[in-house]
């Protein structure tokens, strides 16, 4: 007996469904809520969900559709008739439908649609008599021929643009709304003819190959080359799959009373309880996502706001309006969520099309989050799951001075938050080119496609001259976080030419541009940015996540300014000075070299002695910032070759202030030159065979500790830290000379010093020993960028080289540098076990780059450690991240 088919077609529509919002791993975020709505009673033309068990079969056939598919669509098609009336092939009473992909995380525009299908030279004559409107059925039956000849066959939009175009200027029209039934009818033989023209095949008549080719071309559209870029810009895994829904035609281009359009439940830009969206009169809904005509608003408010005298949705049609207001007031009660829905209006009658979690800004997401958690919808740690710890980013960076100067040369619709200044570009490809050669650049586009992806994650900024705030150019840039201007009309993109026009000024490719999301503004030149000033959502929702977490947050300061911003950001102490970062300063790096290159200790401690007032002072001022916060200081760790001079000035003021003759001083040069410096004479190495250089930092540390604690009344506790350890031994005397000094210093002072010395955990070797490290080490910290370096044996200055080919081929899933590798996670967890073997009290953290990823942070949670410590602007990343670690743990 033959092994039955899994299910594949789950069924919704007439109050009923086969799934739920539960099943969106099967079904896709589109079909599970589809059937959720529904289930909950909403107006949702019936239809049904192929699930993303086939895209998984499809791909193992070789891409064909498994036969067993067929008769469970062809049942799920006769259930879509009883609830329709109308039939899939039925010249009298056809029944047309739509083909979308749906896969379980939003994917907006990545992947393909067929719209209109059903329709052949038979069917459309049916609808013409069936809807008494012969113009409305030709225009869908041309717009099927269009969107399935791209989609399935493989023939270029822009062929039937042409067509369209030219047919137009000859007849003397501008608009299509200007054509009559006798016109489409032309238009569509004319489509026909160049489908046989181009591809040598005629148009399918057959609907089940329509419906066939749809599906496969939809399951095929998962794997093209902007879906590939989007899953990689934003975690999706590719084993993942799309569903497919196929779902009853509703109508938004019946005439006058009929429109279609998306709407949020709260604005998604400012996060504002109000609904937020646009539509278009006489329409199907790709022409609002397509941003090729400028739409309309909703509301009354949101009319009197744009000022552009178009009428709203909310005057034209009332009765449909406040059905609509009713069902977004539903979802957002049901999802507990903002949503993002599109609607049609059919002959006055209101139909869902889909709802989602809308994306937002990062303002607006704090905003949502804090303003549900204190309306009860949601609870305080909800509230705290809902933001994405990266995305606070976009909250920490200067925006637009409101003073400055500025000559704006057009306003369109503020589509995305934020400000940006770069060079014009205006190709999504020159973008991502111009970013690899450090280039900033702001892709001015008339409006974007999925195609061009890449591009706007290159560019700082999008500016476009068509679309509105639903556009696929805002509601990608706003997921992305960058600032968009969208339908900025008023300006002329000739992307021939590769200029600009607005305003009677003409900017070419490469001029600099200022556009401000949040207003709308394209400024010529660059405009002066002023520093971020955080919300009260941000500070509520930031104190709601310190008192959920458990790890600390410290933060990596190397200079006052650095412990400043730490501190404003909310570091509960300094995790890592790098105390060589305080001497590249033009007034300290001769002194410095000088230390470096001194053949004899009287000479290297002379150099010391002139560091050492610098440095003191330095850690004075990081003791009053931190006001008895923890503070951890690296000990020097100079990779050599990039203290030593190079240039012949350089060289030239090293020996002038060493007193020594250039080729003396060259000589000596090469004596330190190394092979590798990284895995040179550094760290513990160079503390230990110069024994002075620890002296002096450790003299400076005590010195500045007894000032402060006086100026403080209170005793400054620093933590001093040995970096490049990979033996006991080496600790061992790096350690009694730093007690040698501090007894030194007590004596001098009279007074005593309490301090920790611990270790840097940043070679596979000291992980292995770490209980033999731990019987000396008072606290542990993980240096993970030479971690990861000595793990892969590879160099964080070369491997940008061939990481990215490594991310395309699969051999890595994320840059090891940007998010902790498994293999080093599993060193650190093997040197956390046997460190607290042997002192079970041990302070653990992190100072790596990685303490400011959020994936690596829910490791560090994982395997206890005590603190992150990140760069100041990833502080409040690093408190979010710690918090949701703790409430997933």
């Amino acid at each position: 007996m033959a092994e039955q088919a899994p299910k594949w077609v789950y069924s919704f529509g007439g109050g009923h469904a086969d799934g739920s919002a539960a099943d969106k791993n099967r079904l896709g975020g589109k079909g599970a809520n589809l059937a959720e709505m529904s289930r909950i009673g909403l107006p949702v033309p019936p239809g049904f969900t192929i699930s993303t068990g086939v895209c998984a079969a499809y791909y193992e056939n070789g891409g064909r559709l498994p036969e067993e598919l067929k008769p469970m669509v062809d049942e799920a098609l006769a259930k879509m008739a009883a609830y329709t009336g109308a039939h899939f092939g039925d010249v009298d009473h056809p029944l047309l439908v739509s083909v979308r992909s749906g896969a379980r995380a939003s994917m907006p525009g990545m992947m393909d649609t067929v719209l209109n299908l059903g329709l052949n030279d038979d069917t459309v004559e049916g609808l013409a008599r069936r809807t008494g409107d012969r113009r409305f059925a030709y225009d869908t039956y041309r717009r099927f021929i269009q969107m399935y000849a791209d989609v399935v066959l493989g023939l270029d939009h822009g062929l039937f643009e042409d067509v369209l175009e030219n047919y137009k200027a000859l007849k003397g029209f501008e608009l299509d709304p200007e054509l009559h039934a006798e016109d489409w009818i032309e238009i569509v033989a004319r489509y026909k003819r160049l489908v046989e023209k181009e591809l040598t095949l005629r148009f399918p008549q057959s609907l089940r190959d329509q419906l066939w080719g749809a599906i496969s071309a939809v399951l095929g559209s998962w794997q093209n080359a902007r879906a590939i870029a989007y899953r990689r810009l934003h975690d999706i895994p590719d084993d993942w799959g799309t569903a497919v829904t196929v779902q009853t035609m509703v109508f938004g281009n019946k005439g006058n009373n009929s429109a279609t359009g998306v709407v949020f439940t709260r604005n998604p830009s400012t996060g504002a309880n109000e609904l937020f969206g646009e539509f278009l009169l006489n329409a199907q809904g790709e022409d609002v996502v397509a941003g090729l005509r400028t739409p309309q608003p909703l509301t009354e408010m949101a009319s009197a706001a744009n000022g552009n005298g178009k009428p709203s949705l909310e005057a034209l049609m009332p009765e449909a309006f406040a059905k609509l207001r009713d069902a977004c007031v539903a979802l957002e009660k049901h999802f507990r969520d903002l949503q993002d829905i599109e609607f049609t209006i059919e002959a006055g009658e209101l139909f869902m099309l889909q709802t989602r979690a809308g994306k937002r800004s990062t303002q607006a997401a704090l905003k949502i989050a804090v303003d549900m958690a204190e309306e009860g919808v949601i609870t305080k740690e909800e509230a705290v799951m809902r933001i994405n710890p990266a995305q606070l980013d976009q909250l920490l960076h200067p925006t637009l001075d409101p003073n400055a100067d500025m000559t704006v040369l057009v306003k369109g619709l503020p589509a995305s938050p934020g400000a940006a200044s770069g060079e014009i570009v205006f190709d999504a490809d020159e973008a991502v080119h111009m970013k690899s050669q450090g280039h900033t650049v702001i892709l001015a586009r008339i409006e974007t496609s999925p195609e061009d992806v890449q591009g706007m994650h290159a560019a700082a900024g999008v500016v476009t001259t068509r679309g509105g705030m639903t556009s696929h150019a805002a509601v990608v840039a706003r997921g992305m976080g960058r600032p968009c201007v969208a339908g900025a009309g008023a300006a002329h993109i000739d992307l021939e030419r590769e200029t600009l026009e607005a305003d009677g000024v003409v900017l070419q490719k490469g001029d600099i541009v200022t556009i401000d999301g949040s207003s709308g503004k394209l400024i010529k030149g660059r405009v002066t940015m002023r520093q971020p000033e955080l919300s009260q959502d941000f500070s509520t929702l930031m104190h709601w996540a310190d008192s959920l977490r458990r790890m600390e947050v410290r933060a990596n300061a190397d200079t006052p300014a650095d412990a400043r911003h730490a501190r404003d950001f909310g570091a509960e102490g300094i995790g890592l000075c790098r105390t060589e970062h305080m001497f590249f300063q033009e007034n300290r790096i001769v002194a410095m070299r000088e230390m470096i290159l001194a053949e004899t200790k009287e000479t290297r401690r002379a150099a010391l002695a002139v560091l050492l007032p610098a440095q003191r002072q330095d850690f004075i001022e990081l003791f009053e910032i931190m006001a008895g916060l923890p503070v951890t200081i690296r000990l020097f760790d100079p990779p050599l070759h990039e203290f030593l001079p190079n240039e012949e000035d350089a060289i030239a003021d090293v020996a002038e202030a060493m007193r020594v003759s250039v080729a003396h001083l060259k000589r000596r040069i090469g004596v330190l030159s190394e092979f590798n410096p990284m895995l040179g004479q550094r760290g513990a190495r160079l503390l230990v065979t110069y024994p002075e250089i620890v002296d002096m930092q450790a003299r400076a540390i005590f010195e500045a500790a007894i000032e402060t604690g006086k100026e403080l009344h209170h005793r400054v506790r620093p933590e001093i830290m040995v970096p490049l350890v990979a033996t006991k031994r080496e600790l061992d005397i790096v350690k009694e000379r730093i007690a040698v000094t501090a007894r030194a210093v007590e004596k001098e002072r009279e007074t005593s010093v309490a301090f920790q010395v611990g270790s840097m955990i940043e070679l596979p070797r000291a992980c292995l020993v770490a209980g033999e490290i731990a019987e000396v080490a008072e606290f542990f910290s993980f240096g993970t960028n030479d971690l990861t370096q000595t793990t892969f044996g590879l160099s964080r200055d070369d491997a940008g080289r061939f990481l990215g080919e490594y991310a395309d081929k699969g051999i890595i899933n994320h840059d090891p540098f940007m998010t902790l590798d498994t293999a080093v996670g599993e060193l650190m967890e093997i040197g956390v076990e046997r460190g607290r073997a042997v002192r079970p009290d041990l302070k653990i953290g992190i100072c790596g780059e990685h303490g400011g990823d959020p994936e690596t942070i829910g490791f560090c949670e994982k395997i206890g450690l005590s603190y992150v410590s990140c760069s100041p602007y990833r502080v409040p990343v690093a408190r979010l991240a710690a918090a949701q670690s703790a409430l997933e743990k």
